[in-house]
């Protein structure tokens, strides 16, 4: 993936940069104390370098990024102990946030920044971590073999209407997993496993491969149905080969349960890492992801949603249509996440 240029983000950011700078920068200096941080990091957009470098640019701090995936980050903190050299773990979704938070990874950061940019339903109640992007994971459909009309809720999916009708990736996937989490929080143990009994006998085919493979098997009539994050689509969009542009055509949004509590949402989410050598640096940086520029930068360089009110999205994220989201608080998902794991087990979701 290439590099976002700076000059895409302009119209949301350039006027934000000078508040930034205000509001991090304190009297513009960084001392030798909070001259760089470690940003540990499960994201891995190479266009995410533009977003650290704009934070450099504003405050004088270094951002040094140590990727990986996201278990492998939180072992190699958790190792570290007192000497680990991490400020802020970043990573994709509350259940991972979840994890790291249950091993007492983070600290809390009262911030009236991010109190007041984040909504409720997107941090921790406790300051432990703070989700800057929103994932919507929502039914794709082939518009060739699905009456928009008849698709409705999540819960609906396991009607037998729908039977060999559904692509979805595994069950050992965290996105599937707070999926669920999120639906024993709304219907508890038992209904979760009727729910998802119904459902698995729905699919069109073993589960395999990741959201994209969903997204292409339905464009290929290879299933009906797709349970995707909505950011993948875009990129479809935005090829230049001529297959992938097929895909896109053939396939389109429906946002579930837009007549009850709405669709479920996931995060992109960091948090201060208890042992921070420059925890001022690490807050600074935090303050920064719910910063004009950096909201815009999430809306656009990986069309994800922002999560403060009022930053553009992608336009082609945009003509997806607006949506009710679900505004279940996204830490109660990880508590859920090992008995959602036993219920897909049972359910035979593979």
């Amino acid at each position: 993936m290439k590099k976002i240029s700076r000059r895409l983000f302009v119209g949301a950011g350039a006027t934000g940069a000078v508040a930034i700078a205000s509001q991090l920068n304190g009297n513009g200096v960084a001392n030798a104390q909070n001259g760089q941080i470690n940003l540990y990091s499960s994201r891995h957009y190479n266009t995410d370098d533009e977003l650290y470098d704009n934070f450099s640019r504003i405050t004088g701090i270094k951002v040094n990024l140590i990727e990986g995936k996201a278990d492998a980050l939180i072992q190699r903190i958790k190792s570290e102990g007192r000497n680990s050299q991490a400020d802020v773990l970043m990573t994709v979704d509350a259940g991972r946030l979840w994890r790291a938070d249950s091993e007492g990874l983070f600290t809390p950061v009262n911030s009236q920044i991010l109190n007041a940019s984040i909504p409720a339903s997107l941090r921790h109640p406790n300051g432990h971590w703070f989700g800057f992007s929103k994932r919507a994971r929502v039914i794709m459909y082939n518009k060739n073999k699905v009456n928009p009309f008849e698709l409705s809720t999540y819960e609906d999916l396991a009607n037998s209407k729908w039977r060999n009708k559904i692509a979805i990736r595994s069950s050992s996937h965290i996105y599937n997993q707070s999926l669920v989490a999120s639906l024993i929080e709304v219907y508890g143990e038992k209904e979760t496993l009727r729910w998802c009994q119904g459902f698995v006998q729905n699919f069109a085919r073993p589960p395999q491969g990741n959201d994209r493979a969903q997204i292409e098997a339905a464009a290929a009539g290879i299933a009906e149905i797709a349970i995707a994050n909505t950011y993948y689509l875009p990129r479809y969009a935005k090829s230049n080969e001529q297959s992938k542009l097929a895909v896109y055509d053939q396939v389109k949004v429906h946002f579930p349960n837009q007549r009850d509590r709405g669709t479920h949402v996931n995060i992109t989410g960091a948090g201060l890492v208890k042992t921070a050598p420059n925890r001022e640096g690490g807050i600074r940086f935090l303050e920064y992801l719910a910063s004009p520029f950096a909201q815009a930068f999430f809306a656009q360089g990986n069309n994800e949603y922002p999560v403060v009110e009022g930053t553009p999205v992608d336009p082609i994220v945009a003509s997806f249509g607006l949506f009710k989201a679900d505004d279940l608080n996204v830490a109660s998902y990880g508590p859920n996440l090992p008995l959602a794991v036993k219920i897909m087990d049972q359910a035979g979701w593979r």
